[in-house]
């Protein structure tokens, strides 16, 4: 296998380091998206209403995106290894903690715990991955990383529905620390030194004004919901923006900033941020909102309806490697522009066809917007990153990262809100059934335009490496 060097100038095994990388990540990222068929057993252990429930995917989604800007000063003042088992550890740890938890309150501890990890990983493993690689082979690399970022988020509700067939919600979560126990002891032997140091002070402002991205991802989960108080909302919404608003004010005006947003000056790096974030809202609205899809209106039960997500998520997994790979071949323009036609077929296709789909168009439709996804998520990240110098790929990695998030958490709560409302205002004037489809309808032809304008986005784009003033 593949040797390399790292920064002592000893050989390692490339390949056993990668997929140690992988291994670890893709772990925690189905953690992100598994519990949500779990719902209802944990409603009936901790006796507790959904929309308390909901906080353990809410919350560490709020997490995660606080802790992502952090990433690149840990990258550049924490050596990888010590970084990488340190992470694979409070995971653990916090898994542990849910295992054994009594009640909600404490699980809840054990999925902040498990966010942290996650939200300082997803930004770190692509700029390693990045910066190991020669930009020329970065493409296919990459495709490799997007099974993890692509695949992990549709698997995940198949891979909880499964185990919790079969064994307690508890079982579940022995699974993750099982596989993050192994990977932690491999990745003692595995995992090298191989990022540049560059030790900075942790810019405390930053890290709190960051915060306002929690507040405002926040208010936008509160849309649609009948008993938020939108008076508090809104004072809160002000808060929050204004914190961000500092927190941009202070990356550009201070010596090591948290998060360096030099790296928007760059166009191709502006546009990558922008695709990713309209395949990833594609994916993740697919991957929510298709479920309640076969639920509501097909009548197929939570486990069938999981299980009808594995067809997508196959061709989602089988893509990612090879879209890489033509990339680096034909180009990312090329690339992203068949997978952005890709997903705006799909939803064309749910908008123009009326009344009710069968089981076999849904599951099709999805197969083609989530293959779509693997033509654009992972190229437009690579593609940024080749946008950018080496000396900026962590900052650049981590505010996509950063934004993807955001927008794929403000993707789903919009469809939400969409499905609610035309739904209700439907079943005033028809019977519930066409007021469900119409509802479907109505969210289908919103993500429509979304993913019309990641279209027009992925035209705009130049190919090849631009530099950028130093």
């Amino acid at each position: 296998m593949e040797k390399a060097i790292d920064l002592q100038g000893k050989p390692y095994n490339h390949l056993a380091f990668i997929w140690t990388l992988l291994a670890g990540t893709f772990t925690m990222s189905i953690s992100q998206s598994s519990l949500s068929t779990a719902y209802p057993t944990l409603m009936r252990y901790f006796n507790v209403p959904a929309s308390t429930i909901q906080w353990l995917t809410t919350g560490f989604m709020l997490v995660m995106v606080v802790m992502m800007p952090i990433s690149p000063w840990m990258l550049n003042n924490v050596r990888f290894p010590v970084m990488f088992v340190s992470v694979l550890a409070l995971f653990d740890i916090g898994t542990f903690i849910i295992y054994l938890a009594p009640s909600f309150g404490l699980m809840m501890l054990g999925r902040v715990m498990e966010a942290m990890a996650v939200g300082i990983m997803f930004p770190s493993y692509q700029t390693v991955m990045l910066r190991i690689t020669p930009e020329d082979q970065r493409g296919a690399v990459m495709g490799m990383a997007g099974l993890v970022m692509g695949s992990a988020l549709a698997v995940g509700p198949i891979i909880s529905g499964i185990i919790l067939r079969y064994t307690t919600w508890q079982g579940l979560f022995v699974v993750f620390m099982v596989i993050i126990t192994v990977v932690f002891l491999i990745a003692l032997k595995t995992i090298k030194d191989v990022m540049p140091q560059a030790t900075s002070h942790l810019d405390y402002w930053s890290v709190l004004s960051s915060i306002g991205f929690i507040g405002i991802l926040y208010v936008v989960n509160q849309i649609g919901k009948a008993n938020a108080n939108w008076t508090l909302m809104l004072g809160l919404l002000v808060v929050s923006v204004l914190a961000v608003a500092f927190f941009v004010w202070r990356q550009f005006n201070v010596d090591t900033p948290l998060l360096d947003l030099r790296v928007l000056k760059t166009f191709n790096f502006d546009l990558a941020v922008l695709l990713t974030g309209a395949s990833y809202i594609a994916l993740i609205v697919v991957t929510i909102i298709f479920p309640l899809y076969y639920q509501e209106v097909l009548g197929l039960s939570p486990f069938a309806s999981g299980m009808a997500l594995v067809p997508g998520a196959i061709v989602l997994s089988l893509l990612n490697p090879l879209t890489g790979k033509l990339a680096d071949r034909i180009g990312f323009k090329a690339t992203m522009l068949t997978g952005m036609s890709m997903i705006v077929v799909g939803w064309l296709w749910l908008s123009l066809v009326g009344g009710r789909q069968s089981l076999l168009a849904m599951v099709l439709t999805a197969a083609l917007i989530e293959g779509g996804n693997a033509f654009v998520m992972m190229p437009a990240v690579t593609l940024g990153a080749n946008s950018l110098p080496d000396n900026l790929i962590s900052h650049g990695t981590a505010v996509i990262t950063t934004v993807r998030q955001i927008l794929g958490s403000t993707g789903v709560a919009v469809a939400t809100l969409v499905l609610a409302m035309v739904t209700s205002s439907h079943a005033k004037v028809g019977s519930a059934t066409v007021a469900t489809l119409a509802g479907y309808r109505a969210v289908f032809l919103t993500f429509l335009g979304v993913a019309i304008v990641g279209w027009i986005f992925a035209v705009m784009l130049r190919d090849g490496r631009k530099s950028v003033a130093k």
